[in-house]
């Protein structure tokens, strides 16, 4: 199987670009917050959702599959995907005795890996939404909790 059976290489590389792109801009508002996950990591969820989810669609429209009349489920690798974002988003979540820190980390990994798979699938309307809508809940509403001074819960 060769790629560009469901795009072009410069159509892949066009959409893994726009996922570390948009991976960036909630990594950033992280970092410059002394966050413990920041721009890379944002980047590199983004980018590895979107590539996992050119991948399942060339498998889904690979010539192998088609002609041996295998099916290929691409939801079951978004479920995967949900899963495994999750699973590191928790990682950001720290319990203390005082309470749960890190809650907008963890959620913020969950919204860059959504932004990544909107950018793999071609959706990029719905990517740069989710980022902007994102981007709005960490600054404007962060920046609210802190005028208002409010602990994080």
């Amino acid at each position: 199987m060769e790629l560009g059976e469901y795009v072009s290489l410069l159509e892949a590389v066009a959409r893994l670009a726009m996922a570390a792109g948009l991976g960036l801009v909630l990594g950033l508002d992280r970092e410059l917050k002394n966050k413990p996950v920041g721009v890379r990591s944002y980047m590199l969820m983004a980018l590895g959702a979107a590539g996992f989810s050119l991948l399942s669609m060339e498998l889904v429209l690979s010539s192998v599959s088609v002609q041996q009349g295998v099916t290929i489920d691409p939801s079951r690798v978004i479920q995967g995907m949900i899963g495994g974002i999750g699973f590191l988003g928790a990682g950001a979540i720290i319990q203390r005795e005082a309470g749960v820190r890190g809650m907008a980390s963890g959620a913020a990994i969950w919204v860059a890996g959504a932004i990544g798979m909107a950018c793999g699938f071609g959706s990029y309307h719905l990517a740069v939404a989710i980022t902007a809508i994102a981007a709005f809940i960490l600054i404007v509403l962060g920046f609210l909790r802190r005028w208002l001074d409010l602990d994080e819960k």
